[in-house]
């Protein structure tokens, strides 16, 4: 795996490198020739590197080759060191005056003459390295094998779990006996379960394969599809039913003989540790509709494979984590000795929370305590500590050892990977908001393009190695996090080759350090820290970074600074981070009030994020930035613009590249609504009108949004988003001026509405709409039923006029949301909402099912109701759930005090989308487990919560009422979805 890491820096430092050559650097012909050669090297370095990639970590890979690795490794690093420094100095040389670069011209000339004479310098260490790794080649001998058993990693069930181990398992194992009753319809039902590595899949599998309802199925198999093809699986199928397999069939005639033996026979088949999605090329080995209720069931840890299974008449069920009771119960079972059961409890704390409710990891963990002689001997803390180097060498954590490099190598491509270990710079306890992250991976290079990055992101999320806490009204993921044993791969595996160090314990253990996050509660940092500040690329801070002799200054290379939860840091460091000329990506927080003219150097800046800060005026000098893409905060321009000429020729010459601005303010002040109407790429607008804007301000904000809503005649079907927030006196006349043809995907609007606005009608392609009224009228909701591309709806009122949703109304609607003062809900007729998966009822006042008949949305998948409803409430709509054919679940939101979060959301106002949630905590006797977020992102379960001031918490568990991980949606609110409990 050092190698794959490797590899990827290699990938990423190779167009620097090529980008030398250009004809604007001005470079020697012999300095390009030496730049030439140093890229071929690289190329032939990564090729070789990927035809031997190291299967895990314990694999003996050689101390030659380690060796080899680490040298290489630091070539490459020395190469990316040299051409970010001329490139440094090249943007220094731009930026001067000419009578400045005529005073530099001798140094200049110096700086080319050691970016040659390091060059040769590295083209002599690249032929040096290579022929030492020739010269004792000889002694390496290849890399040994893994021993047999261990060659795959197998997610088989281990013989040494005992039934008397098993916790946590009954709802589970209720909820997939239930599924394996026979069904009204007598169709065969495939059930996949999905869940990271470790998470009990499997077990859970054996145990419902081996109990009463299991076994009385006539035809009965369980095979492994880890690492085969659906031919070999088909194969193994055919020999557990006993029928002969002819060594030359393929698929189509596997398929087929299975088909004909399984007919009229009500049979049940595990297919084990499902990799990749095989069921397309198998499926017709299983006749939909054969009479008898015949059950297939899956266990993948990839959603993706789970969906394709279960698509259809199937039922996806999530591995749920083991919560505080049952994690404490099976951890104390295996790690403390029976002699030791009354010695005074120990504290576990700390492994627990690296076990994170993982079945396996608390087995390992236990077991790994016990041989370390928990709890007299060693110290929980200490050995938490040392994790990292215990999973990668101890043989008691082999299996989870083996579990962790499994998800890590299955991850396709280098960048991935990359992507993958940047988590490490996060602290545990952070959610991890995703647009910013996939932001932070492109100003790295990690990714090159937006859909790169949401590609590498997806991947992640649908193989469980991260998992989703915020899931938007969208079905958007908006916050993620790594869960606890696979932090500790991430921790170690990116720290071990360079790739991230954390200064959280008082000590770096490197001079030279690459990526830098400073953690709370750590010793301030003061100039006696030994690193060489000058090659860090990204830094990150979290709480306070220092003393006044952190100078930002020193950090010439950096490209990515996030300052977002710095609270120490303010506008006395602006004037070095504009000096900071590489920088990329830049968050700043809620120390900093101002930004300078200065900021104008930062040429390369792609990112500003201000919405944890203070500033409420731009400098027209951000606007003139001409990399800038995404500019987030709330803000006016000053009044006092006196570049109006180099601004017009900026707009108007096409270099401006914004496409997001969210958001600016409009008032009595000239400013943003002037200037829009100019620029060419946005995709995503937020405006805030306020009461003190002019009528001539108003006039160029209706132009301004006219222009960006504007259809051109060649149909795009590129995202474009608006948002739009009236406060209490101020008109928004200027919607019912705009005109069509009109085009977005996406629009918010915040006002007074009596009526739904001309425009919104014409929208081509609209697909989220939310609407927040004091009122909401009858005529206004009928008009909604007109919008045919709808997927997501949201309305927000004190008040709903009574109306019907007739036949054929809403045809894509996917998810509808009511947030409302008053119990007034809208009568379904049959037909409306065909395809309506996610219904949210957020009203306390809620008196039963309201006349809402939801026994028509056949593809209904889960209801929402507000916590504070009465038990007879909930009961109703309990009894109406299990009458639906699908049993859609039934959750609740939970009120929490906002003064009780840990993390304090400053960027509510900027862009809901993307702000942090917190996560409620709720105390329960029984067990957490986490809620099947998961599965609203693949299955299209989206949840809703409060855009009012309130803010909600939502939990959801199983029937006993256990909580979980907490989303949120397009407005403001905190939530956590608890279910019913059936039993009430």
């Amino acid at each position: 795996m050092e190698a794959t890491l490797l590899s990827e820096f290699i990938q990423l430092i190779l167009p620097k490198l090529s980008s030398l050559a250009f004809a604007k650097y001005k470079l020697h012909r012999s300095i390009k020739d030496d730049i030439r050669f140093l890229e071929k090297e690289l190329r032939m370095i990564h090729g070789a590197i990927d035809d031997h990639q190291l299967p895990t970590w314990k694999v003996d890979k050689g101390c030659v080759l380690s060796l080899s690795i680490e040298e290489l490794r630091e070539v490459a690093h020395h190469i990316e060191d040299c051409i970010d420094r001329f490139i440094y100095q090249a943007a220094c040389e731009q930026d001067a005056s000419l009578l400045r670069r005529v005073v530099r011209y001798p140094r200049d000339m110096q700086s080319r003459q050691r970016l040659a004479a390091e060059l040769h310098l590295l083209k002599k260490t690249t032929e040096e390295a290579h022929l030492r790794k020739e010269r004792y080649s000889v002694f390496a001998g290849q890399s040994s094998p893994m021993p047999a058993e261990e060659s795959a990693y197998s997610c088989a069930s281990d013989p040494r779990i005992l039934d008397t181990d098993l916790v946590g398992i009954d709802i589970p194992r209720k909820e997939l006996l239930e599924q394996l009753q026979e069904g009204q319809q007598k169709l065969l039902k495939v059930i996949s379960i999905v869940g990271s590595g470790g998470s009990g899949k499997t077990v859970l599998a054996r145990v419902v394969y081996n109990s009463d309802v299991g076994q009385r199925f006539s035809v009965r198999a369980w095979v492994s599809a880890a690492d085969r093809s659906p031919r070999q699986v088909l194969v193994e199928i055919l020999q557990e039913l006993g029928r002969p397999v002819s060594d030359n069939s393929d698929v189509g005639s596997l398929a087929a003989d299975l088909r004909e033996h399984l007919h009229k026979k009500r049979y049940f088949i595990v297919i084990d540790d499902m990799r990749t999605d095989h069921w397309g090329a198998m499926e017709s080995a299983f006749k939909a509709d054969n009479g008898v209720s015949s059950r297939v069931m899956v266990t993948t840890t990839v959603h993706s494979v789970a969906n394709a299974c279960s698509s259809g008449n199937g039922y996806v069920h999530k591995v749920r984590r083991l919560g505080k009771k049952h994690s404490k119960q099976l951890f104390f079972k295996k790690a403390c000795p029976k002699e030791y059961s009354g010695y005074m409890e120990p504290d576990s704390a700390a492994a627990l929370k690296k076990c994170d409710g993982q079945p396996l990891a608390i087995v390992s963990m236990s077991q790994f305590f016990r041989k370390m002689g928990w709890p007299t001997r060693s110290s929980c803390q200490k050995l938490c500590r040392q994790l990292g180097r215990h999973l990668e060498k101890d043989e008691t954590l082999e299996r989870m050892r083996r579990v962790l490099t499994h998800s890590y190598a299955s991850l396709k491509g280098h960048a991935p990977k990359a992507c993958l270990l940047y988590f490490g710079l996060f602290p545990s306890d952070r959610l991890v908001r995703r647009k910013s992250l996939m932001r932070r991976w492109l100003a790295e290079g990690f990714v090159h393009t937006e859909s790169s990055s949401c590609e590498n992101f997806d991947m992640l999320l649908d193989r469980n190695i991260i998992e989703p806490i915020d899931v938007g009204s969208n079905n958007e993921v908006k916050t993620c996090r790594t869960y606890g044993m696979m932090r500790e791969f991430i921790l170690h595996m990116s720290t071990s080759q360079n790739l991230n160090t954390l200064f959280c314990n008082g000590a770096v253990g490197r001079k030279y350090v690459r990526r830098l996050s400073l953690h709370p509660n750590t010793p301030r940092i003061s100039t006696s820290l030994d690193i060489d500040l000058s090659l860090v690329r990204s830094l990150t801070v979290f709480g306070e970074a220092g003393d006044a002799n952190f100078d930002l200054h020193k950090y010439q290379l950096l490209r990515v600074l996030g300052l977002e939860e710095c609270t120490y840091l303010g506008d006395d460091h602006l004037k070095h981070i504009c000096n900071l000329l590489l920088l990329k990506y830049l968050g700043l927080g809620s120390a900093f009030t101002s930004l300078p003219k200065g900021i104008e150097k930062l040429k390369l800046l792609e990112t500003l994020d201000l919405r944890r800060t203070k500033v409420e005026v731009l400098p027209i000098e951000v606007i003139l930035l001409p990399s800038l893409i995404h500019l987030f905060g709330k803000f006016k321009i000053s009044d006092k613009v006196k570049r109006t000429s180099e601004l017009q020729n900026f707009l108007l010459s096409g270099q401006c590249n914004l496409e997001t601005l969210a958001g600016f303010v409009t008032d009595q002040s000239q400013g943003f609504p002037q200037i829009l109407s100019h620029m060419k790429k946005l995709r995503k607008v937020k405006i805030w009108c306020e009461r003190t804007a002019s009528s001539t301000n108003l006039s160029d904000l209706e132009l301004a949004i006219q222009k960006f809503i504007h259809d051109e005649k060649e149909e795009t079907h590129e995202s474009r988003s608006l948002s739009l927030h009236f406060d209490e006196h101020c008109s928004e006349d200027i919607l019912n001026s705009l005109k069509e043809p009109c085009y977005l995907t996406s629009l918010k609007i915040t006002s007074k509405l009596l009526e739904l606005p001309r425009f919104v009608k014409a929208l081509r392609d609209l697909r989220e709409l939310c609407l927040s009224s004091t009122k909401l009228t009858a005529v206004l909701l009928a008009a909604l039923t007109e919008l045919r591309s709808l997927k997501y709806l949201k309305l927000i009122a004190d008040h709903l006029e009574e109306f019907i949703i007739k036949d054929q109304a809403f045809p894509r609607l996917l998810r509808l949301c009511f947030v409302l003062q008053c119990p007034t809900l809208p009568k379904i007729e049959e037909g409306a909402l065909p395809y309506l998966m996610s219904l949210q009822l957020i009203c306390k006042d809620l008196v039963g099912l309201a006349d809402m008949k939801i026994e028509h949305l056949r593809c209904l998948k889960e209801v929402t109701l507000d916590q504070k409803v009465t038990l007879e409430t909930r009961e109703a709509w309990e009894k109406a759930a299990k009458e639906h054919p699908n049993r859609p679940k039934v959750l609740l939101f939970k009120t929490i005090d906002p003064t009780e979060s840990e993390h304090t959301d400053h960027s509510v106002d900027s862009e809901p989308e993307e702000h942090e949630i917190v996560e409620a905590s709720v105390d329960l006797e029984e067990p957490e487990q986490v809620f099947d977020s998961q599965m609203l992102v693949n299955k299209g379960s989206g949840s809703y919560a409060m855009t009012k001031k309130r803010k909600y918490s939502a939990v959801q568990s199983s029937s006993n009422g256990e909580a979980s991980s907490s989303f949120d949606d397009m407005g403001t609110a905190r939530c956590l979805l608890v279910p019913i409990d059936p039993g009430l």
